[in-house]
């Protein structure tokens, strides 16, 4: 594969030095060369064979890292001078990555899959961008949910030595599923002396601050000594940053903006009416600070209502008769976690050029994801509430229970909710490689797994016990409650691991490869392989939970624990064909079968020219296939709702107002056993340029179709075409909606398009340093889903549809500088503006939010090293440096409301600093 040149690339690794690229005289100085003849010295040099180097996307080494297949790479140098200590902080630096799960888009209260972080290549899906470790797999994530695939969190960051990221899909190699792409994550193979390293982080506005520290060490020369052990051991630990140590998010203007996103559930309670209770209020001249009740829901402290979390605000989701909870002022922006891993290597040399290797991965990730306090839908007897005892409401007998008041009430003296959940991943590969019979070999057993625990550790109560507190008035829903209703929340306070997932990978594989003939332009190469596979997924929902008896916690519909597993199996081969001087083919092909689903073939096509020594030009065509996840085909039911949305057929009846015809409608989302794989073809064309010694420059065009698209139709989109999805669309027997349906199906298709360009510069020699920079950017010319065969597509570029957006343009620009012991490097991350969602809408009055265009999101980073001596290097920096925050967005989709969390970051400016010390 290419090693493209990133946006916080520092240099390519050693294989640049060989073939046409030689950053050490140029490509102009390379052709200069080939025409001299060559002293009897310098011929002894060339008669030694250029070392070969494995690059992801090829199982065939080889001297040239320039292939047909564009690949990016990250070096340990460029991680340590952005400042970021994990992978999933690295990857929001890739520019083709978007989307991605993050810490940030987890905080919510019951959500799916919190806690995993994962890479998003072309934003078409989690699922279909391969993680690596080493070239090899590991387990998935293993909570079920929407999204497949490695938990960021597993990668033993510490231990990096590069990154190297295939952006071409459809890998022939690692497997088809890779139709987004390949990340590999690689770390050091042998490590000799002792290294410690320490990292502090503190934000200007306080909160979030972070500390890690890692010690490596290693012993063995693999060439002298025939052995090589070493271990690299990482700890961090990050502190929650909360709503109100964020000026920002006062500045967003929720409460004025998005009233309509905010909660009717706050202390003192809202009562909410039964149509038949408000009419005889208003019949009997009830009144709320003096004035008539025109709403099913009041609060009898309107308009006190008990700021700053509980507001008097008629726009809002309380309208004028009650109070309104702005969430914004009582939640976390930024998880506490904490996050060990360990990664241990250890190689033997056997004879005869075998050797056998062992590699250990541990990681452990824990994450405590704070919330609001408990919402609460509770029940009271009217004559308990004095303002309301003397009205006779039990004399409405329209209601189930005559004189029974509902109460909306946010549980402040249960504290705020928090979920406390644990990754954990253990990672073991033996194996040997070395050569036989003049084949390169290389064969392995891989045995991984994915524990994750999700925790209620404070917030969540016993909601039977806590009725029957309300009911008897130990629990005052509309001020304090005595000692005995402390104690009482006390008691009932859950504290379960009411999630329990396991995954589990145990693979064989093995790989061949040779050199079978001469030919024009080189050795004709062969590599061969084949990987067995099994799967398993243990989901464990606890007893307290399938109870149902948690509040704001439901039990999942069925209420049983799910085991799946399954086989899989798959060959591959490639042939590297150099045919002529300037001319090389890269063929491939794979076979993936899956049990319960089949298998498919999947071809691929590579072919590079060398029209000069300065430039090659290349293209890639093939095909690849996506098995659906096991939770795809088999998770349990989730119950869930909608933002708020406005339903067609209600709205027809009350003239379109959406006061009475929009609400958060309830969803249900269903796996399906009958999926179908994914289909899918992609192609790049692409060219790579290098003027003289000093600039490199690379532009791929790449393009993507998935067929069989394995997805749920978005609630937005079944809500404005009924007359084709209103069979999902459940309502009762009044025909207003009960449920609406969110299947996985095999439904249409998705097309992704777009340019990678990345150029650049090293090795300017000045008076006053060394000077040196990158870009690494992707341009998307084209994103977009079709819901069914024969649908119009729907396009999310630049636009924000149902879950999000994938952003026109989006950047990386580093420069770097250096003189003697000292260095600094400058650098800019960037993601262009787009469409907001615009479609939420104020129920109260039945307004729609007011358009918004959310604004290009730019962040600047500074750091300086000083390498005191050869074992001691200092470095600090400061990230986001002019202080930017996130845009303001509509979005409704995530729990934080007025900016989008999966690409933002609300840490603000933040200083860091850092001591590494090796002794080799």
């Amino acid at each position: 594969m290419k090693t493209k040149m990133t946006g916080i690339a520092h240099a390519v690794r050693s294989a640049v030095l060989a073939g046409t690229w030689m950053a050490a005289g140029g490509l102009a100085g390379q052709a200069m060369a080939q025409e001299t003849q060559v002293a009897p010295d310098a011929q002894a040099v060339q008669a030694t064979p250029m070392p070969t180097v494995e690059v992801t996307g090829s199982a065939i080494r080889r001297v040239q890292a320039e292939t047909a297949l564009p690949v990016q790479t990250v070096t340990r140098a460029e991680i340590d001078k952005a400042g970021v200590t994990t992978a999933a902080e690295l990857m929001t630096r890739i520019s083709s990555n978007v989307g991605g799960l993050t810490d940030g888009a987890s905080i919510n209260v019951g959500g799916d899959q919190r806690g995993f972080n994962s890479a998003n290549l072309r934003g078409i899906g989690t699922s279909s961008t391969l993680v690596l470790l080493n070239g090899r797999r590991m387990a998935n994530f293993a909570s079920p949910g929407d999204d497949s695939g490695v938990d960021l969190n597993n990668i033993p960051a510490a231990a990096l030595e590069r990154v190297e990221v295939l952006l071409d899909g459809a890998s022939a190699l690692y497997g088809t599923d890779a139709i987004g792409g390949v990340i590999n994550f690689i770390t050091r193979k042998d490590f000799q002396g002792l290294e410690l390293n320490a990292y502090g982080l503190k934000t200007r506005e306080g909160g979030a601050g972070k500390r890690t520290a890692s010690i490596g060490a290693g012993k063995g020369d693999l060439d002298r000594d025939g052995y090589n052990v070493f271990a690299v051991a990482d700890f961090q630990r990050t502190n929650a940053l909360s709503t109100a140590q964020r000026s920002f998010v006062r500045g967003l203007g929720v409460e004025q903006r998005l009233g309509h996103l905010l909660s009717g559930y706050t202390s003192p309670a809202n009562i909410r009416l039964s149509t038949a209770q408000r009419d005889y209020l208003q019949e009997n001249g009830f009144t709320i600070n003096g004035k008539p009740i025109t709403n099913r829901l009041i609060n009898l402290s309107v308009p006190g209502c008990a700021p700053p979390d509980n507001v008097y605000l008629p726009a809002g989701t309380g309208g004028v008769d009650a109070c309104t909870y702005d969430y914004m002022n009582d939640t976390e922006l930024y998880p506490k976690s904490d996050k060990a891993s360990l990664l241990g290597r250890g190689v033997i040399k056997l004879g005869a050029g075998h050797q056998a290797y062992v590699e250990v991965a541990l990681s452990r990730a824990k994450t405590d994801y704070t919330g609001s306090s408990a919402r609460v839908t509770g029940y009271l007897d009217y004559r308990k509430v004095p303002q309301l005892a003397g009205t006779g409401l039990d004399q409405v007998t329209d209601d189930d229970v005559p004189g029974e008041l509902e109460l909306r009430m946010r549980l402040n003296e249960a504290g705020r909710r928090t979920s406390t959940l644990t990754s954990e991943g253990v990672r073991v590969v033996v194996g040997l490689s070395g050569n036989l019979g003049g084949w390169d070999y290389d064969t392995a057993f891989n045995h991984s797994i994915n524990t994750v625990k999700d925790e209620d550790t404070h917030g969540y109560v016993l909601y039977n016990e806590l009725l029957a507190g309300i009911a008897d008035g130990r629990i005052n829903p509309f001020g304090p409650s005595g000692a005995e209703g402390r104690a009482l929340l006390d008691s009932i306070q859950v504290h379960d691991d009411v999630r329990h997932a396991r995954g589990t990978m145990d693979a064989w594989d093995f790989k061949l490869s040779r050199a079978l003939m001469k030919m024009d332009g080189g050795d004709l190469a062969v590599a061969v392989g084949g990987e067995l596979r099994r799967e398993k997924n243990d989901f464990t929902p606890s007893a307290l939970l399938l109870s149902d008896n948690i509040n704001n916690d439901a039990a999942p519909e069925g209420g049983r624990a799910t085991h799946d597993s399954r086989n899989i199996q798959a060959v591959y081969g490639e042939l590297l064909v150099p045919f002529a001087k300037q001319w090389e083919a890269q063929l491939s092909g794979r076979y993936d079968h899956y049990q319960q689903v089949g298998g498919a073939a999947s071809p691929k096509i590579g072919l590079s020219w060398r029209p000069s020594a300065a430039l090659l030009l290349r293209g890639s065509a093939g095909r690849g296939f996506r098995a659906p996840s096991m939770t795809e085909l088999h998770r349990p039911t989730v119950y869930s709702s909608t933002a708020t949305l406005p339903d067609p057929v209600y709205c027809a009846t009350v003239d379109n107002n959406y006061a009475d015809c929009a609400d958060n409608w309830d969803t249900r989302r269903y796996s399906n056993p009958d999926l179908k794989p994914e289909r899918s073809r992609q192609f790049s064309l692409g060219a790579v340029f290098a003027a003289g010694r000093h600039v490199n420059a690379s532009l791929d065009y790449w393009n993507i179709k998935r067929t069989d698209l394995i997805s749920e139709i978005g609630d937005d989109v079944i809500l404005g075409n009924l007359a084709k999805y209103g069979d999902l669309v459940h309502r009762d027997e009044d025909g207003y909606i009960d449920y609406i349906d969110l299947r996985k199906e095999n439904r249409g298709a998705q097309i992704a398009k777009g340019l990678d360009l990345a150029v650049t510069v090293r090795g300017i020699d000045t008076a006053i340093g060394r000077f040196g920079g990158r870009v690494n950017g992707t341009y998307v010319l084209d994103s977009k889903i079709q819901n069914s065969p024969g649908d119009s597509y729907i396009s999310n570029l630049g636009k924000f549809v149902t879950d999000g957006v994938v952003q026109r343009w989006r950047h990386t620009i580093t420069l770097d500088w250096e003189r003697g012991p000292l260095s600094a490097s400058l650098s800019n991350t960037y993601s262009s503006g787009y469409e907001d969602q615009n479609t939420a809408i104020n129920i109260d009055d039945g307004s729609v939010v007011a358009q918004n265009r959310v604004k290009p999101y730019s962040l600047w980073d500074l750091s300086a090293a000083w390498q005191f001596n050869p074992a001691l290097k200092l470095r600090a920096g400061v990230q986001n440096m002019f202080d930017r925050s996130p845009p303001y967005s509509n979005q409704a989709y995530f729990f934080l409301s007025g900016y989008d969390p999966t690409y933002t970051d609300p840490r603000g400016r933040r200083f860091y600093a850092s001591v590494n010390y090796a002794f080799r």
